[in-house]
């Protein structure tokens, strides 16, 4: 149900309706096998994952699978697609990491807290739809650039160099690495790259033909061994080769102690609102890229799928709920996850019902199976999220950008440059701007004057049409005419038929043309006005200046006017159809 403001009739707030009420209207026995299957299918390829994130990111292990669970269930109960899994998501990893360097990790709970508002008041407020405008180059160049990032901060763990803290910047974690090369460990090596080789491989096994000679039973074993998520095989043969031969790897239990096999407890971070001030960028950070990947990874759901399209205000009061709630039993920032959703999809999930079984899944494992997770080994985690990284990154992109514009290159390359060497907020800001200087070039160009012939109106008389849209970037062409006229000229008709519209400033420039139009005797005549530019030359006032009588509906009934003489053009009544004085004034209404 939207709620409105009787004092503010424009504003309208965006109803509460997870899309789980309505997917379960009808729920039936095979859709819930189908829900079953799936959410047990993402919840296995979730468990390294949430781990892995949760490592990079500088946490601990368990921070990971507790918000898998937690924020899982909540973006799958309350959010607005019938199909996305909510968790903790690769692309958050850099954020994580330069936020608990640099405030803590007492702050990054108290940052993500924040972030979880904005984001609910973003859903709230229906501004879902803007995260649509950034401009897809912006979108690509900061996912590559958190994919380079991500490959970096792994290459620590791969090649199991002894370092006590990784810092954040990126040129400083170069400098690091190289230094600490003389620790690298072999058998960290051999690990991490092995994982890396069966998670690449893994998927291509089953469409590979089998021996001949197999029994139809030993087949369909194979077959079905061969469907399992990759990313898990190569986690538990890392696993049993670390326990069985006594690897000399770090692992989860040397680094972190092991997982507790336990449900989290609720935890309140030290919250101060001096402390809070200094978190506004991380804040604004967490919010906005979580925004952006829910949504599109939303919208890719979409594409794949016949059922209904996400609504875009639910799913961000669904993340804003998950990132409020998350924080307090010890989770990070959770968005909507791509590689997880399209697994789901892939599964055959019908409704949010997968992701509910997909956290729920979670938390059975944490509860049973724990006390394995201390032999693994960290460079198998480093080896699945170097593939993780190199899916994240659109690369190909690279390579076609010869075939764009010099614009679609700038943004591209200079917010990857941007994300890399400085951070996502500098980048996508920077990004923004650059996007909003270009279009304001681009619209510019598009518009334009050309002058109409008009031979059997005398020389006395000039007429240009105008094609665009008048706005403050492109004034400066109409601030040229009164200079371009030919010495005769007497009348000058603007015909805008197919001039879209007019900003304040643009009908600034058409009132400084007619008052240096007046003071050289040179009326002005304005013919075939569309809804928006004679609606704001009625509210402002304007046409009581120029006079109702010069402005007319056709370039015929122009010319006409533009040869009577002056006294009796204001004296004659409006041609017939002609918008009249009365009609133009504002009404209260209007203003």
């Amino acid at each position: 149900m939207s709620i409105k403001f009787p004092g503010l009739p424009g504003l309208e707030l965006a109803p509460f309706r997870p899309r789980l009420l309505s997917a379960i209207q009808g729920y039936d026995r095979q859709r819930f096998a189908s829900d079953l299957s799936a959410g047990l299918t993402v919840g296995i390829v979730a468990l390294p994952l949430a781990m892995a994130f949760a490592i990079a990111s500088g946490v601990k292990p368990e921070q990971g699978l507790f918000t898998a669970i937690i924020a899982g269930f909540l973006i799958a109960a309350l959010g607005g697609s019938s199909v996305q899994i909510g968790g903790p998501a690769g692309a958050f990893i850099v954020i994580v990491y330069g936020i608990v360097q640099r405030y803590g990790l007492g702050n990054l709970l108290i940052a993500t807290v924040l972030a979880g508002g904005l984001l609910f008041l973003m859903g709230l407020f229906k501004l879902g739809v803007l995260v649509r405008y950034i401009p897809v180059s912006i979108v690509i160049g900061f996912t590559n650039g958190i994919a380079v990032l991500i490959a970096l901060s792994q290459v620590k763990d791969l090649l199991g160099l002894q370092i006590e803290n990784l810092p954040a910047d990126f040129f400083t974690q170069i400098a690091v690495l190289a230094r600490h090369l003389d620790t690298l460990n072999p058998y960290a090596v051999a690990t991490g790259l092995a994982c890396l080789a069966i998670v690449v491989v893994w998927p291509k096994l089953y469409a590979l033909p089998l021996p001949s000679g197999l029994a139809s039973r030993s087949e369909r074993w194979l077959r079905t061994l061969a469907r399992l998520p990759g990313t898990v095989i190569a986690l538990g043969l890392a696993t049993a080769a670390t326990a069985l031969f006594g690897l000399p790897v770090e692992t989860i239990g040397s680094r972190f102690g092991g997982i507790p096999q336990a449900l989290p407890s609720l935890q309140f971070p030290d919250f101060s609102w001096e402390g809070a001030k200094q978190l506004f960028i991380p804040t604004i950070t967490i919010a906005m890229l979580g925004a952006i990947e829910s949504l599109l990874c939303a919208r890719v759901a979409d594409n794949m799928t016949d059922l209904p399209r996400h609504d875009p205000n639910q799913e961000l009061m669904a993340q804003g709920v998950a990132n409020i709630v998350t924080p307090f039993f010890g989770g990070i920032p959770a968005t909507g996850t791509i590689a997880r959703t399209v697994t789901n999809v892939r599964s055959g999930a019908a409704t949010p019902v997968a992701g509910i079984v997909h956290a729920l899944t979670l938390l059975l494992i944490v509860l049973v199976a724990a006390p394995l997770a201390s032999s693994v080994p960290l460079a198998a985690l480093a080896g699945i999220l170097l593939f993780v990284a190199w899916n994240m990154g659109e690369w190909r992109e690279f390579a076609r950008l010869k075939h764009f514009n010099m614009p679609y290159r700038v943004l591209l390359v200079g917010t990857f440059v941007l994300t890399v060497v400085f951070d996502l907020t500098v980048a996508v800001e920077a990004g923004l701007v650059l996007a909003c200087v270009f279009f304001i070039y681009r619209m510019s160009v598009l518009f334009r004057i050309a002058e109409l012939p008009l031979p059997a109106a005398g020389r006395d008389v000039q007429a240009l049409a105008l094609y665009g849209s008048l706005f403050f970037g492109a004034v400066g062409k109409i601030e040229d005419v009164a200079r371009q006229l030919r010495p005769e000229t007497r009348a000058l008709i603007l015909e805008m038929h197919q001039l879209i519209s007019v900003d304040t400033t643009g009908l600034d420039a058409l009132e400084q043309l007619h008052r240096d139009l007046a003071r050289k005797g040179v009326r002005l005549i304005l013919c075939e006005l569309n809804e928006q530019p004679l609606g704001l030359i009625r509210r402002s006032g304007f046409i009581e200046r120029i006079g109702a009588q010069h402005i007319v509906d056709t370039l015929g009934e122009a010319i006409t006017l533009a040869h009577q003489s002056p006294a009796a053009a204001a004296q004659a009544p409006s041609p017939a159809g002609a918008p009249q004085a009365d009609a133009l004034k504002p009404d209260s209404a209007a203003a």
